[in-house]
């Protein structure tokens, strides 16, 4: 059960007390999970910028792939950044 609950924009934000209860949850609703969901982020960042007071954070991913990201506040959007693999390459011509 989550401590806290929270909408945005196009999804929620659920607190859990740790990450031990976050790693067993097992989703029902069929989504199809990205190895690290940088949208989730642009979420995740403003809420613990306002809890912790600074706007820079190394943030881990703990689905099933998971990941680490370099994620910032700059005003009122998140700069994330980290590695990598590329899944696709493509061209577009205008």
């Amino acid at each position: 059960m989550p401590k806290l609950a929270f909408k945005g924009k196009s999804d929620y934000l659920l607190i859990f007390e740790n990450e031990e209860i976050i790693s067993t949850i097992q989703p029902n609703c069929g989504v199809n999970e990205d190895p690290v969901t940088g949208s989730a982020h642009t979420t995740l960042v403003p809420y613990w910028s306002n809890v912790y007071g600074k706007s820079d954070f190394i943030a881990k991913q703990v689905s099933e792939r998971g990941g680490i990201l370099q994620c910032k506040l700059e005003g009122n959007r998140v700069e994330i950044s980290g590695k990598a693999i590329l899944y696709m390459k493509g061209e577009i011509y205008i």
